[in-house]
């Protein structure tokens, strides 16, 4: 069973990492989320969950206004080919969230680290970084040093890299 935003609040606290979370409407896409520029401050992701044809899983996480060339990133990634999006089904199964809710937080629920995660290096720019609380109805806003704490603290090791423009 996937873990919950309660979970993830008092795995965050447990971690000593401050998160502030604002409850909202559930959001879909980036352009939903816009509607809510100024409320959140900071920088507001956009999380591709991608795979390779070796079955090799990705979450590159990116700031909401960044584009990445699909038809590119895997060069950069360490893909074995090019990367399509990875399906539903295995989003659930390695990060414990359904489209629409792809999170950089869902790495709690990746307990193997099967998942490769990458972050743009201009998003990482940020003091503070916005994503979704393994839900979409709400925002958890956190020190992008924070984020690289809580990232390393799942067990995985997180990437550093210019992928967008």
């Amino acid at each position: 069973m996937p873990k919950t935003e309660t979970d993830l609040q008092a795995f965050l606290a447990d971690t000593g990492i401050d998160a502030t979370t604002a409850r909202h409407p559930p959001l879909f896409t980036v352009a939903d989320s816009q509607a809510l520029r100024g409320n959140i401050a900071g920088a507001h992701t956009k999380n591709l969950f991608l795979k390779d044809k070796k079955d090799n899983f990705f979450l590159v996480t990116v700031d909401e206004d960044a584009e990445v060339d699909l038809k590119q990133v895997h060069h950069l990634i360490g893909a074995a080919s090019r990367v399509s999006f990875g399906r539903p089904e295995m989003l659930m199964e390695l990060l414990g969230v359904i489209p629409g809710a792809v999170t950089v937080f869902g790495l709690i629920n990746d307990t193997g680290a099967r998942v490769k995660v990458v972050l743009d290096e201009r998003l990482m720019d940020n003091d503070i970084i916005n994503a979704h609380p393994l839900t979409n109805e709400a925002t958890t806003s956190i020190r992008s040093s924070d984020l690289v704490r809580f990232i390393k603290a799942t067990g995985h090791d997180p990437v550093i890299l210019k992928v967008t423009a």
